[in-house]
């Protein structure tokens, strides 16, 4: 009997006894053991290896914001917000960074997205570590309308510019401001700080001691909330690094400024008032008399407050 598959004419014996096919799989070798790296090759290969990890790292820490990178440096006074790196060399002489007039319009101003009560409490809390170098009173506390605005005039040597104050932004900070305002506390005063760096645009005043550590002897708390964005025509207050460390000294944005939602925003600055500061940044910082070392310094165009009002 034939089994499925067989030829007929064919038996058993010569079907075991035919030649192995073709496509047998190959006899087995032994494995070569691999060859060994020479020393040259591997110090070729850590030192790519390294090149490649440091120009990454590079990258990340110039080329992409916020990573590995500190935009925004802290000041050991009063800065209130701080200038992206890196900082200008030091020069022995007079030296002037020039600006270049923002193209971008002025910017939308931030609204809370939730209103404040009407009214809120308002506190001020006496700083005995930080002596005002000018005596003032601090309002008194208690309550505070948190609607309608105020204008203010600030009388400079560089030119008149003209504020409005947002009670619904900040109602303890425009209460505080005013109460500046209506002792003299500005008079006389100047400007102490510039900076014309790409991402924070802005002069900085409100320092009876002229160099970024002055105040009025006590505190504000801040007014703050997530949505808050600086740009072109923002007036906002300054601080030290810690939280509820304002007082008297403020900044008038006229550029793209960015920086975290930390300094409170309180009112806004006139087309006239940004004109002026507009000619004051042409005239540039005066790095030579910067002690803050982030580009930023006195302006050379000399701001001094010969008085502020308001109705």
């Amino acid at each position: 009997m034939s089994e499925p598959g067989d030829r007929p004419g064919h038996n058993h014996a010569e079907r075991f006894q035919q030649p192995p096919p073709s496509h047998q799989y190959p006899q087995w070798q032994p494995p070569v053991p691999p060859k060994k790296t020479s020393p040259a090759a591997v110090v070729l290969i850590s030192g790519s290896v390294v090149v490649v990890i440091v120009m990454a790292l590079a990258f990340l820490a110039w080329g992409a914001p916020g990573f590995l990178r500190d935009d925004l440096p802290r000041a050991a006074t009063e800065t209130g917000p701080a200038a992206p790196p890196p900082p200008l060399p030091p020069s022995s002489s007079t030296t002037t960074t020039a600006y270049t007039l923002p193209t971008i319009g002025r910017a939308r101003m931030p609204q809370r997205p939730k209103p404040l009560a009407d009214p809120v409490t308002c506190a001020f809390t006496p700083d005995p570590t930080s002596p005002a170098p000018k005596k003032v009173a601090p309002p008194p506390d208690g309550p505070a309308s948190s609607s309608g605005t105020t204008p203010v005039r600030l009388a400079t040597s560089a030119g008149a510019i003209g504020l409005t104050l947002d009670r619904a932004l900040a109602p303890c900070t425009v209460v505080n401001f005013l109460s500046l305002v209506k002792q003299g506390f500005y008079d006389g005063t100047s400007c102490h700080r510039l900076s014309v760096t790409a991402g924070l645009q802005m002069l900085q005043c409100g320092d009876p001691a002229g160099d970024g550590t002055g105040g009025p002897g006590y505190t504000i708390r801040d007014e703050v909330f997530p949505e808050l964005t600086y740009g072109r025509g923002v007036l906002a207050m300054a601080k030290t690094a810690q939280p509820d460390s304002g007082g008297s000294q403020f900044f008038l944005v006229f550029g793209a400024t960015r920086i975290p939602p930390e300094y409170t925003v309180f009112g806004s600055i006139d087309d006239p008032g940004l004109a002026v500061l507009d000619k004051v940044a042409r005239g540039g910082v005066d790095t030579a008399k910067s002690t803050i070392g982030d580009g930023s310094g006195p302006p050379k165009t000399p701001v001094t407050f010969t008085q502020v009002t308001t109705p």
